[in-house]
């Protein structure tokens, strides 16, 4: 059964060649993500609340990869892999970078300076999303290498889980109730922003699983 489906796919790859590279836009977009993490960072390391317009200007770029995209895909009659899978992960990667925006848009809203909490979870994220990216430059010439990868690239999210659970029972214990408000919206932006990044390993774990 699975040699028949396998042979009606090459069949229709014959007869409809796909018009589009889909690898090589998971792959911009994945490096377009990246670039855009460490723009946040880069903010946070001045610590001064400025407007984070390089970050905006990186985040609207991540759009534009992923709007283009979605686009072709709707042209497309033939997909390297199921079509709804490349939809969802370049959604969920969109997310990663959506987060970290909104962290920053509410700190400067709020006032929040970075601390220890807020840089050690962004430095955690940027490691998960550059691991991120080179899985995604693997799918197409080494997916079982990419594949090998997931399973320690979900460390990341886990780490950043325990930094906010850890954090916030510090808050609870020494702060105010205002502030504890405050830290907990920016906390839970970054762990909202490591969710992001398991969901994308999970999308990626059942694309590759589904390699012929």
């Amino acid at each position: 059964m699975e040699g028949r489906r396998i042979e009606r796919r090459r069949m229709l790859d014959r007869l409809f060649p796909a018009r589009y590279d889909f690898h090589a836009m998971l792959r911009e977009q994945a490096d377009q993500t990246v670039r855009g993490v460490s723009s946040f960072l880069a903010w946070l390391e001045q610590g001064d609340l400025s407007e984070p317009t390089e970050l905006m200007r990186e985040e609207q770029n991540a759009d534009d990869i992923r709007h283009i995209m979605e686009d072709r895909l709707m042209e497309s009659f033939t997909t390297p892999f199921d079509r709804q899978d490349i939809y969802q992960l370049s959604r969920q990667v969109d997310y990663i970078l959506n987060y970290c925006l909104s962290t920053a848009v509410e700190m400067k809203a709020f006032e929040v300076y970075p601390d220890d909490v807020i840089m050690l979870m962004a430095n955690t994220l940027m490691e998960g999303v550059k691991e991120l990216a080179r899985a995604v430059r693997l799918i197409e010439s080494d997916h079982l290498q990419a594949e090998s990868m997931i399973a320690d690239m979900r460390r990341w999210e886990r780490e950043i889980e325990s930094i906010y659970v850890h954090a916030m029972a510090e808050t609870f214990r020494h702060k105010d109730p205002v502030t504890i408000l405050k830290d907990r919206e920016i906390y839970h932006h970054l762990r909202d922003a490591g969710k992001a990044l398991s969901v994308t390993l999970d999308i990626m774990h059942r694309i590759i699983v589904g390699i012929p």
